[in-house]
């Protein structure tokens, strides 16, 4: 250090050249992150409204076209009942095929008797008349077989009630009209045992136990009894009585305490005598 200078203050470091940049602002960059981020959600919110428009267009134009086929389906069928309405009238077979294609489209032939179909085939009152042709052979019969009788006996008896000359009918048709009758309550239902179709003509309700037991006596010929249902189903004595005494109060069943040496009950169901497999 030079004489004359002691004491005196060091230099100063030297001068830094200004660049011009300023420190960050980070509230600025906060707000430019928030900005990117609702802009982003604007964007995902407006594709998925995009496509979800897109996609009910597509479900209505789908539906148009299917609404146009099934239009120029029910044309075609119109066209096809009234060229062969004489068929569709005499032809049981030809009947139901017919019943079977208005099914696919929703069209019932036997909603109403006074609308389209009824005026231009004639088939709402053929199904109603048959209807009633039904009640009464379930009645005349139902001293025989307590109010139980299969399809097939059915239809045939409706047959020789008709005549040689009335339109033909098939157990279908029987079948639809017993459906027609369904405004009557339980008067007259269809009832499904096992592989046999049986037409209830009393108000007595049929629980899984009676059919069970039915279709038991289906396969043993046409009747059962108390050791048959014990042995088969396991049931208990009280729950047999349950099950078979209402049979026999409406007489759907009758006894044959002679078909065994021990005078052991047969409950047998006319019904089910021929309808053996």
């Amino acid at each position: 250090q030079p004489a004359g200078q002691a004491g005196a203050a060091p230099p100063s470091p030297p001068a830094v050249a200004p660049t011009g940049r300023r420190p960050p602002d980070r509230v600025a960059m906060a707000h430019r992150r928030r900005g990117a981020g609702v802009s982003g959600l604007q964007k995902q919110q407006a594709a998925k409204a995009k496509a979800r428009q897109a996609g009910l267009e597509l479900q209505a134009n789908q539906v148009e076209v299917m609404q146009a086929q099934l239009k120029a389906f029910e044309e075609n069928l119109e066209e096809f009942a009234a060229k062969y309405k004489k068929k569709i009238r005499k032809n049981p077979e030809f009947r139901k095929q017919f019943h079977d294609m208005c099914v696919t489209i929703g069209i019932d032939p036997l909603a109403s008797n006074k609308g389209f179909w009824s005026e231009l085939l004639g088939v709402g009152d053929f199904y109603y008349e048959l209807g009633v042709q039904v009640v009464d052979a379930c009645l005349r019969t139902r001293n025989q077989n307590g109010g139980l009788i299969e399809v097939g006996e059915l239809t045939a008896l409706v047959v020789r009630m008709r005549g040689r000359s009335a339109q033909a009918v098939s157990c279908d048709d029987v079948e639809r009209a017993i459906g027609k009758l369904s405004v009557l309550g339980n008067g007259v239902r269809l009832l499904v045992v096992a592989n046999k179709r049986l037409v209830q003509s009393v108000p007595t309700e049929l629980s899984t136990d009676h059919t069970a037991v039915l279709a038991l006596a289906q396969r043993g010929g046409g009747h059962v009894t108390a050791a048959l249902v014990r042995a088969q189903l396991g049931w208990s004595d009280e729950r047999i009585a349950t099950v078979l005494d209402p049979f026999l109060r409406d007489s759907m069943a009758w006894i044959d305490t002679k078909a065994s040496a021990t005078g052991e009950r047969h409950y047998w169901f006319p019904s089910l005598v021929d309808a053996v497999d």
